[in-house]
């Protein structure tokens, strides 16, 4: 590739879109990193988000990797630490000089760095906090002494607050003769001389009142402080459920510590998503950037669960080996009950579950969502029946095989939809999390009913 060539490619991706990361781009990012060209690098680099940066890093390898970050050096960010994947963010860390990590993380709100270190070894986390002032370093060693997952983990230091007397007149001097306002915030939060909450007023209605106005008197009505050991996905419910935009973090005894805001918030809320979703199929925590060996460590387990599951599975389909080898039929259809039963469930299961985390589903409706669950699997099962009973009779023209397994049908369906609602509602009672286990447990019940009433009514019926 000359060096027209290239020039020519960097300008069309430019002309593509500035801000778009496609395979041009990183082909152009790599080209510049292997002839060792700060300069274009950098260009290339500028006009990108910090998270296209962390996603670029996330893709290439981990040569790739290094020899790109020793390029960018004191160009580095400290956004595209906060948006890295774990694994590669320690590896980041790991490569990154002391004088370049101390600029990025500088950079960064007390919140963010809480985020950065809290899962780093302790060698990476001492490197973040010594480039630190004093103050900044002490507000996170404070908020990490905080349960993990708690709203002390999830806030951050920098809070605009303002005595309840004030007026706007005052609020507005305050702000601009103030040098450490957060870069980014939504409310004033007015406080008692023992800085303790009182209200909210956004920036909206300060500018647009007259100096003389009382603070107090534009308060918003829908005002909530979080405490400060509250677990962060009630954090992120609350701010879901009532729609706030930041909210005041306090202490045991209820004076102001810090805020979360919006942002932050519905990370956790995409987070607790992103989390059911990988644990209803057993993979855990586990991302595209992670070894094998982690990889595999961390499916192992569910694994060696489903096997277990599929041995009893197998051990019900053995009690009925002579009629099976009487009627070779039951061996080709046995698994289509036990499959639609398995799907069935896991349809339930994952509405149960998501209705779970929304807290949807609660002691005052999980009987009428149970009722629901199995009456549409009876609804179902009754379509199916008659439609697996149809193409019984044309594939093997046996009117006792189709309604056996029209009637195996039927109830696997019915069990599937009480299983996979009532499985995670008992788990969730347990203080088990539901969309860890349901989904092995729901299994089984399918796959033991469904192989059960097939191969149970066969042999009362058909031989």
């Amino acid at each position: 590739m000359t060096a027209d060539t290239e020039e020519q490619e960097v300008e069309d991706v430019r002309d593509e879109d500035a801000y778009s990361l496609d395979r041009k781009a990183v082909a152009s990012i790599l080209y510049a990193v292997d002839i060792d060209d700060r300069e274009k690098l950098v260009e290339l680099m500028e006009p990108l988000h910090a998270a296209d940066i962390a996603d670029l890093l996330e893709q290439i390898n981990s040569y790739d990797r290094a020899r790109l970050i020793r390029l960018y050096d004191r160009e580095f960010d400290g956004e595209i630490l906060s948006e890295l994947e774990e694994t590669v963010r320690e590896e980041v860390i790991g490569i990154l000089s002391p004088q370049v990590l101390a600029e990025a993380v500088r950079e960064l709100d007390s919140d963010d760095v809480v985020d950065l270190v809290e899962d780093l070894e302790d060698d990476q986390q001492e490197a973040i906090l010594g480039a630190l002032e004093d103050s900044e370093r002490l507000a996170v060693q404070q908020a990490l002494s905080y349960p993990d997952g708690s709203a002390g983990r999830l806030m951050q230091r920098e809070v605009v607050m303002a005595p309840e007397h004030w007026n706007v007149g005052q609020a507005i001097d305050f702000m601009r003769g103030s040098e450490s306002l957060p870069e980014q915030f939504y409310h004033i939060v007015l406080v008692d001389p023992r800085l303790h909450p009182v209200g909210n007023v956004t920036l909206g209605k300060v500018m647009a009142a007259r100096r003389e106005t009382l603070l107090a008197d534009l308060t918003e009505e829908m005002f909530r402080t979080i405490p400060v050991d509250q677990d962060e996905a009630d954090v992120a419910y609350a701010f879901n459920q009532y729609h706030l935009i930041s909210a005041p973090v306090v202490d045991e005894e209820g004076r102001l510590v810090g805020q979360i805001t919006i942002d932050d918030a519905m990370i956790v809320l995409d987070e607790e998503h992103e989390e059911d979703i990988l644990r209803l199929a057993g993979v855990g925590e586990g991302s595209l950037a992670d070894r094998v060996f982690d990889t595999v460590k961390g499916r192992f387990p569910w694994l060696a669960v489903n096997l277990v599951t599929a041995i009893l599975a197998s051990m019900v389909i053995s009690q009925f080996d002579v009629v099976i080898a009487q009627l070779v039929a039951l061996a080709v259809l046995m698994p289509i009950v036990a499959s639609m039963g398995g799907n069935a469930g896991t349809q339930s299961l994952t509405v149960a579950v998501r209705a779970i985390a929304t807290r949807d589903l609660t002691g005052s409706n999980v009987w009428r969502v149970i009722r629901r669950e199995v009456l549409v699997g009876l609804a179902n099962g009754l379509v199916f029946a008659v439609a697996m009973g149809l193409i019984e009779l044309i594939w093997f023209g046996s009117l006792g095989l189709a309604l056996v397994i029209g009637a195996a049908m039927v109830i696997n369906l019915v069990v599937a939809g009480l299983a996979g609602t009532v499985i995670p509602v008992v788990l969730e009672r347990l203080k088990v999390d539901p969309a860890l286990a349901s989904g092995a447990f729901v299994t089984t019940v399918t796959d033991v009913v469904g192989f059960f009433a097939f191969l149970g009514f066969a042999s009362l019926y058909l031989m």
